[in-house]
């Protein structure tokens, strides 16, 4: 097998955008990672790009019209104008109006709808979005820290190619908005390795396995506080070797939130940096194509080491433990290299209740028929280019498939056509939306410009 081609995505005003001073999301840990990987000089490894901005219209290929209506709209002033519209779709501290919302939704979104397509097109093998991974969000509402589900809309994307896709959750909370977006169907294998009981979002129970034709295809690994390197390697091995071999998809997307490591903010896991990616390394042995994107992680220093030190995984290079100078070398003292330790943290998984787990799983993907059929069928055109710049290979790519069509017409050729359905009506409530906040703005006397 030849080396592996990787193409790393990263915009580099990612890290201009802030939750607020008191919220523990912080997007400068993306830019302090890349820091890192170019540091080690990781980035000559890979084909780095920066990655076009999602639009309204791809949002919407999942999320509701009024939901990003209002993402396009909302602004700090604004939501302090229009509560009810805000509780509707912002839960509030968790999710904050902050300045900028919609420029950084665009970044994360675009950054694994183009990492999905690059995997499409056979220009890549791995891919890496360090800032997508926002695994909470609904389809028509914030949750989580997250507001635009970039997963959802890359897996979509990933369907127009592959009968069948792997979501695969190491994040220490459960992978709600992805399962939930995927539950019905059996295209789309959802595998959730998280801590369960009394914790956000308290979903994810071992017996949830889907519905319809996705039952059995929504797996779910509840775990306990603690959980160390070996006891994880334990059953994730195990388990996502079964679901390897049962499913047999073409691509997967892994969610490598890093709030599932020792230390964390937020998190009650105890990961090292390095049981953490040899998550990542086992995945890739499988030699399917790998996209992984990040996802949560609260103790920024940690984080940056991590999604570094896994891109170096990734790309099959070995790094110093000692950190090089980069932009931001004080915040990793006083070592200063790349490690994240385990603690002394007691574990309360137990290797009964690991074996458990494993065996239930087994016995809910024996249901599972090996390499379960797809009807196959012509792959649609691609989605019209969403930007005045289209890149030359999907102009190629596009011609090379309009004279395929023309051949197969003039053959005689008679193929069922699939069509796509596009959204053609206006968001129902934008006039609604419009009509308050100028209200609001003649009542308050001020006058808030509308954002673009």
């Amino acid at each position: 097998m030849g080396p592996k081609r990787i193409t790393y995505l990263y915009d580099d005003e990612v890290g201009n955008y802030n939750y607020g001073y008191d919220h523990c999301m912080k997007p400068f840990r993306i830019r302090m990672a890349h820091s890192i990987i170019t540091s080690y000089g990781l980035d000559k490894k890979m084909n780095m790009r920066r990655p076009p901005r999602a639009t309204a219209e791809q949002m919407t290929r999942f999320h509701t019209d009024d939901y990003i209506t209002y993402l396009r709209l909302v602004s700090p002033e604004l939501a302090e104008l229009m509560p009810t519209y805000n509780e509707r779709f912002l839960p509030p501290m968790d999710c904050p109006p902050f300045d900028g919302l919609y420029e950084f939704c665009s970044i994360s979104a675009g950054g694994s709808i183009a990492g999905a397509k690059s995997i499409n097109q056979g220009e890549s093998d791995i891919v890496i979005n360090w800032a997508g991974g926002l695994h909470h969000a609904k389809k028509g509402e914030a949750s989580g820290f997250c507001y635009v589900n970039d997963i959802v809309l890359a897996i979509l994307e990933l369907l127009r190619y592959h009968q069948r896709v792997v979501y695969l959750d190491i994040d220490v909370h459960h992978g709600d908005g992805v399962e939930e977006a995927f539950y019905t169907t059996d295209r789309v294998m959802s595998v959730s390795f998280h801590q369960f009981g009394n914790f956000f979002p308290g979903t994810g129970d071992i017996k949830d396995v889907g519905v319809e034709r996705g039952k059995y295809y929504a797996v779910n690994v509840p775990l306990r506080e603690g959980i160390d390197d070996e006891t994880y390697a334990f059953v994730f091995q195990r388990v996502m070797r079964n679901v390897m071999e049962t499913y047999r998809p073409g691509a997967v997307v892994m969610q490598c939130g890093t709030d599932s490591l020792s230390g964390d903010r937020l998190g009650c896991f105890n990961l090292s940096m390095k049981g953490h990616a040899a998550c990542v390394e086992f995945m890739k042995s499988f030699g399917v194509p790998l996209f992984c994107v990040g996802g949560g992680g609260y103790t920024i220093r940690n984080v940056a080491r991590t999604w570094a030190y896994e891109t170096s995984v990734l790309v099959g290079e070995k790094v110093s433990p000692v950190l090089p100078y980069n932009d931001y070398y004080e915040f990793y003292g006083p070592d200063y290299s790349l490690d994240v330790p385990a603690n002394n943290m007691v574990n309360h998984n137990t290797r009964e209740q690991l074996e458990k787990i494993v065996a239930d799983i087994h016995d809910h993907l024996r249901h599972v028929p090996h390499a379960p059929s797809v009807q196959m069928h012509e792959v649609p055109r691609d989605w019209p280019s969403d930007s005045e710049e289209e890149s030359d290979g999907d102009m190629a790519l596009a011609e090379k498939r309009r004279q395929q069509a023309a051949s197969r017409e003039a053959a005689g050729t008679h193929r069922s056509k699939r069509v796509r359905a596009r959204r053609t009506r206006p968001a129902e409530d934008e006039p609604l939306i419009r009509r308050e906040q100028q209200r609001a703005e003649d009542d308050s006397g001020s006058n808030y410009s509308e954002r673009d």
